[in-house]
């Protein structure tokens, strides 16, 4: 008998699903999968206005109510929490600016069913506006944290398909293996918005499991990379959090002279750029005592599900910073000197 996916579309807020919902919802119904297909959106500040909007364009979904914003992170958990209680083999997260080939479902279930080591699957994603290059063929992760797309703008080739191992999948499109997720948790709230995807594969490589993706299950994302850039408190906060919750203590230590180096950095640039408030709220973040509460807990909860070491795990970490729109002078000076860096300390990573 096949496996019941439940589909959970990235909340809505304000007018995202005025935006981007009908064509997501529209590639949804054109699935072939032969098994249960249930959809679920959470309405995060929910209005009569969004209520009646969801229900006119996706009146087949599930719909969770929230009165109040509290973020994409929380806003996926609620309907994840909603359909794990319904007893679906997978969650199949996808974003509400993306839709989906035909067989992307039944392929993304066919490769996760290949390996029961196998905890995530990406589709290949690809830009909406311009189908022939790719937004992501799965993330990777720097050794301080920052993540990025891999594969970003660049065109797409005949590859074929097959399955290779990633650092972490891409939540606008991913299918999760439930039994998985209720291992591992869900997405870790206090991220808000951003690497909470990061987080979550992260925890999977740490609970013994692998993190794919799937070249035959094809997405197309309406990304912009300007306005993710945007939203730099949450992505700078976001990744530090994630390697004081991932990391091996003794690794965190390896890294500490850089990752002081690398705040220097950002300090100057931040000044250069505008975001100096946002820097130091950042900062203020790390500073605040009841902060450390969290992120003492989280990490204990984190290294509770450690399987796998890290010198595993860090041959999927990279030592350079890639970000296309933004790969100026200053990113090819330091990404020698930072590539150099990590691999002294990949070769002292013995835990």
């Amino acid at each position: 008998m096949p496996k019941k996916i439940a589909i959970i579309i990235s909340p809505n807020y304000k007018d995202y699903a005025e935006k981007y919902l009908a064509d997501c919802v529209d590639s949804i119904r054109k699935q072939d999968y032969q098994g249960e297909i249930k959809v679920f959106i959470t309405d995060n500040e929910t209005s009569s206005e969004s209520f009646n909007l969801l229900s006119r364009l996706a009146p087949e979904a599930n719909l969770i109510l929230n009165k109040t914003n509290d973020g994409f992170a929380k806003g996926n958990n609620d309907a994840m929490k909603f359909a794990l209680a319904q007893g679906f083999d997978y969650i199949f997260l996808i974003n509400m600016d993306a839709a989906i080939e035909n067989n992307c479902a039944s392929e993304l279930v066919k490769c996760a069913e290949k390996d029961e080591n196998i905890g995530s699957v990406q589709a290949r994603l690809m830009l909406y506006h311009d189908k022939n290059k790719i937004n992501s063929l799965g993330n990777s992760t720097h050794f301080l944290g920052f993540g990025y797309c891999l594969g970003y703008n660049d065109r797409i080739s005949d590859i074929g398909y097959r399955i290779s191992d990633i650092f972490y999948p891409s939540g606008a499109a991913v299918l999760f293996k439930s039994e998985v997720l209720k291992q591992v948790g869900l997405f870790d709230e206090e991220f808000w918005m951003y690497n909470e995807d990061q987080d979550l594969g992260w925890r999977i490589w740490l609970a013994g499991y692998k993190c794919v993706l799937a070249n035959s299950a094809v997405a197309y994302h309406k990304y912009e990379f300007s306005k993710s850039i945007k939203q730099y408190y949450w992505m700078d906060r976001n990744r530090i959090i994630a390697i004081i919750k991932n990391y091996h203590i003794l690794t965190l230590l390896l890294i500490f002279p850089a990752f002081i180096i690398m705040e220097i950095g950002l300090i100057l640039f931040s000044l250069k750029t505008g975001w100096f408030k946002e820097k130091m709220r950042v900062w203020k973040y790390f500073l605040t005592p009841a902060k450390w509460i969290y992120l003492i807990s989280a990490r204990k909860k984190t290294q509770k599900l450690r399987r796998v070491k890290d010198k595993d795990i860090i041959k999927l970490i990279t030592g350079k910073i890639w970000y296309q729109e933004i790969d100026d002078v200053k990113l090819r000076l330091i990404n020698p000197v930072f590539n150099a860096y990590w691999s002294i300390v990949k070769k002292l990573i013995v835990w």
